[in-house]
């Protein structure tokens, strides 16, 4: 996480970075390692750690509520029911993820305004990147993955993605040794057959014939040769 801050300068001094924590093992690792960077940083910043209610049935976010608090994290718990706006817009069979996900940003892009934060971190890894790189080519003809900083269209805001060397295998396993009480998204665990976890599957057999594909796929990211595409020159 420290040279991939490092390489993109994701944090400056004076910082304010909201950390979006949806109870899932991803978020939890970052807001804990963030805490724990910030507290040696060579840089002053602060970090303030926003949950979103969406409304998602069976939900219950008391345990993240007791963890931010007893940890002592600086935080807001923000209710706001997208889940009837999502279910009433999306046919049924539909995957739910797309507007759910859009309707979460802008909440938290407008929220991030009010609360005085300079950045938007989230707990995007590794493998969230890759299999984005391969759904944007198998379904949308784009050869795009996620940035590690991206500035809005608006300019508002500036999100980070602090993990995105990070492979999920390895926070899974730190978030079990730390025992972060992961909530449940019962709205998209409820959907069968979403093509990023086939696509997560796909993955999942070739490294076994090709055991650093993932981390091939990630330098190629970075190693872009556009002369080399069928872009203008």
């Amino acid at each position: 996480m420290g040279r991939c801050i490092a390489d993109f300068q994701l944090i400056e001094a004076g910082d304010r970075v909201m950390v979006a924590v949806s109870g899932g093992k991803d978020s939890y690792a970052l807001l804990h390692l963030l805490e724990r960077s910030r507290q040696r940083a060579p840089v002053p910043f602060e970090i303030i750690a926003v949950h979103l209610d969406q409304g998602h049935p069976g939900y219950d976010g008391t345990p993240l509520e007791a963890w931010l608090r007893d940890h002592g994290h600086e935080h807001r718990i923000i209710r706001k029911d997208t889940y009837q706006l999502v279910t009433k817009r999306i046919p049924e069979g539909k995957t739910y993820c797309s507007m759910c996900s859009r309707l979460r940003r802008g909440i938290l892009y407008n929220l991030a305004e009010e609360l005085g934060c300079t950045k938007i971190a989230l707990g995007h890894h590794r493998d969230d990147a890759i299999e984005t790189l391969m759904l944007n080519l198998m379904f949308n003809g784009s050869l795009s993955a996620m940035p590690a900083k991206l500035v809005s269209d608006d300019r508002r805001n500036t999100v980070i993605r602090p993990l995105l060397y990070s492979a999920e295998r390895d926070i899974a396993a730190y978030a079990e040794q730390m025992q972060f009480p992961i909530l449940p998204c019962n709205l998209c665990g409820s959907q069968e057959n979403l093509w990023r976890q086939q696509v997560k599957q796909m993955l999942d057999d070739l490294e076994e014939r090709a055991p650093k594909i993932r981390q091939s796929m990630l330098a190629a990211l970075k190693n872009v040769r556009t002369s080399h595409l069928l872009g203008p020159s």
